[in-house]
């Protein structure tokens, strides 16, 4: 697979990066030598190798997911730097407005 100067420019605009003309080129040719690499790899002979999912034997080592009470309302506010003793109160995001 050929990478070429206009798949980098486009993928470049997806991603919303201004790249100079310079920096497409050396863009282009690292791509064109990483894919180059990856095809290298379809000459191995992988017949007798079972496909796995991770190098190493892994197991979950996560613990039972047991429900136990939560904290109360007072407990929770009671180290917010500002609430309302309902709510945290944080600055306002995206243009709104209101009293936090």
């Amino acid at each position: 697979m050929a990478i070429t100067r206009s798949d980098v420019a486009k993928v470049a605009s997806l991603a919303r990066l201004e790249l100079s003309n310079v920096e497409l080129d050396t863009m282009t040719r690292d791509l064109q030598g990483i894919v180059g690499f990856i095809s290298s790899l379809d000459e191995l002979d992988t017949s007798g190798v079972e496909p796995l999912a991770h190098p190493l034997g892994t197991q979950n080592v996560f613990r039972e997911d047991i429900p136990t009470d939560s904290l109360s309302l007072s407990e929770a506010l009671q180290s917010a730097p500002r609430h309302d003793g309902k709510y945290f109160l944080v600055p306002a995001v995206l243009g709104e407005t209101g009293s936090a």
